[in-house]
């Protein structure tokens, strides 16, 4: 299985299972991925959707092996299912944290990038090497997140960000050691707020950084009133 996905105590977990290829992304990973993130997506159980990788990487890129003796139709298929899956992703109503080990590099940064936000331990690296390469790919979520000119740094050269790095520009959210033991905390806390308010407070950031200030507050305003119509506000039920 290329994907291997689990759901317990309110936390689903989607780890890519392909570690004798350093968890590049083929075609039926493209899949698992994206059905993994539409199962948690209607699962009302589900508070948390952690993204991880099995093995020292967190998914080294598109698997290119994949595309030999492929037609033009077939590799701009196998891209589009990619879309999707990063898609799904990104569509998760509830947060989702992506945990990066060892190399995110093209297809990883994307799927890493696609969630709410990222942790990292010391020796994961994050590169876009794609033009380098020949390929086209990466160019939509990076810029948004590290700015044009560091996402073409990137694209162009082939350079890879350290975790370090990656945070300071804004791609990281924590750099940590003991891997295990923050996720535990970050789950615990999520855990333990209403799921209603993280739904809302999720789609408030997403959908207002998009449009102008008059808009997003409007738009923040709107889930207030829901909130209040609810009878679920400052922990009143």
């Amino acid at each position: 299985m290329t994907l291997l996905y689990s759901a317990e105590g309110g936390i689903a977990t989607l780890t890519l299972n392909r570690p004798e290829a350093r968890n590049a992304l083929n075609g039926e990973m493209c899949e698992a991925l994206r059905a993994a993130a539409l199962q948690a997506a209607g699962d009302a159980a589900v508070k948390l959707v952690v993204v991880r990788g099995a093995g020292p990487a967190f998914c080294a890129g598109a698997d290119v092996k994949e595309r030999t003796g492929m037609n033009q139709d077939q590799v701009r298929a196998r891209r589009l299912q990619a879309f999707a899956a990063y898609r799904a992703l990104e569509a998760l109503p509830m947060p989702a944290l992506a945990v990066v080990q060892g190399a995110a590099i093209g297809a990883g940064v994307e799927i890493a990038a696609a969630c709410d936000f990222i942790v990292a331990t010391p020796d994961a690296v994050f590169g876009t090497p794609e033009a380098t390469r020949g390929s086209v790919g990466a160019t939509q979520r990076l810029p948004r997140v590290l700015g044009k000119r560091l996402a073409k740094d990137l694209m162009f050269t082939g350079r890879r960000l350290s975790a370090e790095e990656a945070r300071a520009a804004g791609l990281v959210s924590r750099v940590v050691a003991d891997l295990d033991g923050e996720i535990q905390k970050i789950s615990r806390t999520i855990l333990e707020a209403p799921p209603e308010a993280m739904r809302a407070a999720k789609q408030c950031i997403d959908r207002g950084v998009e449009l102008d200030a008059r808009g997003a507050l409007a738009l923040e305003l709107a889930a207030i009133e829901a909130q209040l119509a609810s009878g679920r506000w400052m922990g009143k039920a």
